[in-house]
């Protein structure tokens, strides 16, 4: 969705005139006839959502000035560019003591106005995000810091600032990317505990045998290379709240140490006598599905239901474009401090782009093409041929047409020939079978080592290269995966991934 700027002139010919002019620069527009109505659409029961202003100086009843006082006692930070017929430094220097942006002599120039509008929409976007990167800095998120304006994130968002009124446990569910630790930290943020510490960690990253020791600590010398006292991310965040990240990855035995500390408030370091009481809030995070891991016994049932007690599931990116443009507003807005570019805006062709691709990695993947892309650019703005994977991907993406299904795949037995094979052969509309050898040429039985080897490689390059979609498919975590990968001798050979996996 484009940002919305707010027209606001008691003249209808230049009302007319400027609605027509901001909308060929792709804003979408909202008219004021005069103070009064402006006044309505910014702080009014049926207030509108406004990224920018213009604004005549010179009208009947509340001006223009007016106006500008009006927004600044209710500290309403949106950028305001005025307009006069009179260019008088005492009404300029007016003007911007009461908080314009900028301001253009009537009758503005289209050029003029235009890059008016794009500095000041910059320059708000670069404070908003200084101001958004300090507020994670010091663990003071809200929910109104979550960049969204899809009808699909409402929910979310409500159930989010149900959950800080409460300590009760939260459970982020969502696929990889699409910033279930933001949300986990907006609701820490939101809430009484937020002046305590906001403890993350991966529960998927942790080698298994140091999960007890990370998590609940260990005393000096419990075992080999305990040369210190750790006291463990529980303790750290006494006080606070501890965030689980794919907590569906934890090993069993740290799974019932786990449920124990839940139940008990109180956990039991490594080599300890006795046991330790925490305070902490607890919210996780997983993109596997839990429920199906506890049917399969990979995950323990009564910690489920500790955990699963105020589920909030998130949408993947595709599921809410509306978000896209400002999203990538956003990114390009922090991303050009960090490096340093005059990089201010998007194309529309780009940002139409950007719209049509389907985004496996969610937000992530955008973040990341959006930094590839400030790093190519060489102007104030970034264009198509700054996405030059995504431009492919999207120029192959023509649906094929439709085949006729594949039949299961079959074990190939040396004795048994397929009688089908030499007709599924012939068959131009039939797509090739893959076919798993469970007979090796001596006759015997493959090793299982093997086969696994066999089916994990198929997997890989039948997702190309898309990790976590070859591990969600085969039922297993990402970190065993990659484990079984070293384990079988396939990390030497792993495809590199595609487009689509690099932001996961």
């Amino acid at each position: 969705m484009p940002e919305t700027v707010l027209v606001v002139d008691d003249d209808p010919v230049q009302r007319r005139l400027l609605e027509n002019m901001v909308a060929r620069f792709g804003y979408q527009v909202v008219l004021a006839d005069g103070g009064d109505a402006a006044i309505g659409l910014l702080m009014g029961p049926q207030a509108v959502r406004v990224d920018s202003v213009v604004l005549d100086l010179v009208m009947p009843n509340l001006d223009g000035l007016g106006v500008l006082a009006r927004m600044r006692e209710a500290d309403l930070d949106i950028p305001v560019i005025v307009q006069t017929a009179h260019g008088g430094i005492d009404n300029v220097v007016s003007a911007m003591r009461a908080g314009a942006a900028d301001f253009v002599v009537k009758p503005a120039s289209p050029e003029r106005l235009q890059v008016s509008l794009r500095n000041a929409l910059a320059t708000r976007r670069l404070a908003g995000e200084l101001q958004r990167l300090k507020r994670s800095r010091d663990g003071a998120l809200t929910i109104a810091d979550v960049i969204t304006r899809a009808p699909a994130m409402r929910n979310v968002l409500r159930a989010a600032e149900k959950a800080t009124t409460s300590t009760i446990p939260v459970l982020v569910e969502g696929e990889s990317g699409v910033g279930k630790e933001l949300i986990a930290r907006t609701i820490h943020g939101s809430g009484e505990r937020r002046a305590k510490p906001f403890i993350a960690v991966n529960c998927g990253a942790m080698p298994e045998n140091l999960v007890e020791s990370i998590l609940f600590g260990h005393e000096k010398g419990a075992f080999t290379g305990a040369t210190e006292r750790h006291v463990g991310k529980f303790v750290e965040a006494d006080g606070g709240t501890l965030f689980l990240d794919e907590v569906g990855e934890l090993p069993p035995p740290a799974q019932v140490k786990l449920l124990r500390a839940l139940q008990e408030g109180e956990v039991e370091p490594v080599g300890a006598r006795k046991p330790v009481k925490v305070d902490v809030r607890i919210i996780s995070a997983t993109n596997r599905d839990l429920i199906a891991d506890v049917k399969v016994g990979r995950f323990r049932e009564d910690l489920f239901y500790r955990l699963h007690v105020f589920p909030i599931s998130l949408p993947p990116l595709r599921q809410r474009p509306e978000d896209i443009p400002e999203l990538a507003q956003h990114f390009l807005a922090r991303f050009a401090a960090e490096e340093g570019k005059r990089v201010r805006s998007i194309s529309a062709e780009a940002q139409r782009l950007l719209e049509a691709f389907r985004w496996p990695g969610n937000v992530r993947q955008l973040e990341n093409v959006i930094f590839r892309a400030v790093v190519l650019a060489d102007g104030e703005e970034i264009g198509v041929n700054e996405f030059p994977q995504i431009a492919a991907h999207l120029s192959t993406d023509i649906p094929s047409p439709p085949m006729q299904a594949a039949p299961p795949i079959t074990a190939a037995w040396p004795d048994h020939p397929d009688p089908d094979a030499s007709n599924r052969a012939s068959s131009p509309m039939t797509a090739p079978t893959p076919s798993l050898r469970l007979i090796d040429p001596q006759g015997e039985v493959r090793m299982l080592d093997d086969i696994e080897k066999e089916v994990i490689r198929f997997a890989i390059a039948h997702y190309h290269g898309q990790m976590s979609e070859v591990a969600r498919r085969l039922r297993i975590g990402r970190s065993t995966l990659y484990r079984k990968l070293e384990a079988l001798g396939l990390d030497g050979d792993n495809p590199e991934p595609s487009e689509s996996a690099v932001a996961e």
